[in-house]
């Protein structure tokens, strides 16, 4: 017989003999349950709120509605698979097996609870809002309220949530704040990390429901990419500059469904054309970048073009998912002959095999019911060139890049 201990509670564990493989599930499920209760209350307080059963989705403006992930339930870089979940139920036990088996340290399994766990209620807090499209605003948490970049920010978030949009920060202060601000709190989602210093909730998301805290900054920063429709980074320090160039290589690598992004600078500011030429005079120019991958972001010092850059890359097209071997891009209006054409002849370097057609929805899709009356761009991509088919889309938009921007090396007048 062992015995499990935590704060004053005591669990006697029977023989194993003794008692069934269920009676060990549901033992073992309270001896979680303790542990739990005991992280809530002093590791993660802000993590005892509930989500809103009902968020306001309804009455949204078409811009603002994306896809419905309860029925698309994989990612949409992978093949649709008409398997249900209980595989992967299996896959994870599998592997908690095999961790105890392994006689895995301490250490490392303190590191993969959290890890479950934090993602879990990450899950659970965003789940009710995944169909309204979200942009995420990355930036320094030193930036203060009478600074230029704060009010980019503010007005930024404001605008946003205009068009129905939420909008999700770091949950700190600084440019996190403006955002909130902006937005307000019913347009609002936070996902704050803790800190010794500096990262408290800010006034316009403290303690409300939409509100996350996580230990990790990796999970924290795979929440900020997979739950939003667009990212915008204004300047801050070595927190922002990886957030904005993991962005940025998730794209370029295709580890991230293709989302506008942005750089904004206010109006007289020169930190993202500063790293702009950096890109330009350094990468570019010694062969560690594409001319084509300054197609996956816009550098700006206005905050209309920010928002048109969210905004526009969602007039056609809607969304895109693989089909076997196949990309199939979703259209929110049908393509010209003349325009399917063009795209034939201006595309095809990024063709695998075959050619692009338009299609109604197809078979695999048929989960998703609200989308099946778009038309369809079916083809083979080659998943390499990200950054041309960043191109593609903004041809289906109607807001073609006719010149590939920033891709051209500068002299240093240093």
């Amino acid at each position: 017989m062992g015995v499990f201990r935590k704060n004053c509670t005591t669990v006697k564990l029977p023989n194993p003999s003794a008692a069934s493989v269920a009676e060990h599930l549901i033992l073992l499920e309270s001896i979680g349950e303790v542990i739990f209760k005991n992280f809530e209350k002093n590791e993660g307080a802000s993590m005892t709120h509930r989500p809103d059963p009902s968020p306001p989705n309804k009455n949204l403006p078409n811009e603002a509605i994306g896809e419905d992930e309860l029925f698309r339930p994989q990612p949409a870089d992978e093949p649709i698979s008409r398997i249900d979940s209980q595989d992967l139920y299996q896959v994870m036990r599998h592997t908690i097996d095999r961790l105890e088996r392994n006689d895995t340290a301490r250490g490392d399994l303190k590191i993969l609870s959290r890890t479950l766990r934090e993602l879990r209620y990450a899950f659970q807090v965003f789940r009710p809002y995944r169909k309204r499209r979200k942009v995420t605003i990355f930036g320094s948490a030193r930036t203060a309220p009478d600074q230029p970049d704060y009010q980019s920010a503010v007005d930024l978030g404001r605008r946003m949530a205009a068009h129905g949009w939420m909008v999700i920060t770091g949950a700190g202060g600084g440019i996190m704040e403006a955002g909130h601000k902006g937005a307000g709190r019913d347009a609002s989602m936070g996902l704050n990390i803790m800190l010794p210093f500096e990262q408290g909730a800010n006034e316009y998301i403290d303690n409300d429901p939409k509100l996350v805290t996580l230990k990790y900054f990796f999970t924290r920063k795979l929440m900020f990419v997979k739950e939003c429709s667009g990212v915008v980074c204004l300047p801050g320090g070595f927190g922002t500059l990886d957030e904005a160039l993991e962005t940025l290589t998730l794209l370029q690598t295709g580890k991230q469904t293709l989302i506008p992004l942005v750089f904004l600078d206010h109006p007289q500011g020169s930190y993202w054309s500063d790293l702009g030429d950096f890109f330009k005079n350094q990468l570019l120019k010694n062969g560690m970048i594409s001319p084509e991958d300054a197609a996956l972001y816009k550098i700006t010092n206005s905050v209309d073009e920010a928002v048109d850059e969210l905004l526009q890359f969602y007039d056609v097209y809607h969304s895109l998912r693989y089909v076997r071997d196949r990309l199939v891009l979703r259209m929110r209006a049908p393509l010209s002959p003349e325009m399917l054409e063009k795209i034939q002849d201006d595309f095809v370097d990024i063709v695998a095999k075959g050619k692009f057609e338009q299609t109604s929805a197809l078979p695999e899709e048929a989960s998703e019911t609200e989308l099946a009356h778009m038309p369809r761009l079916v083809f083979h991509f080659n998943r390499r060139a990200l950054g041309r088919l960043r191109m593609l889309i903004n041809q289906i938009n109607g807001h073609p890049l006719t010149t590939i921007p920033s891709t051209t090396p500068i002299l240093s007048e240093k």
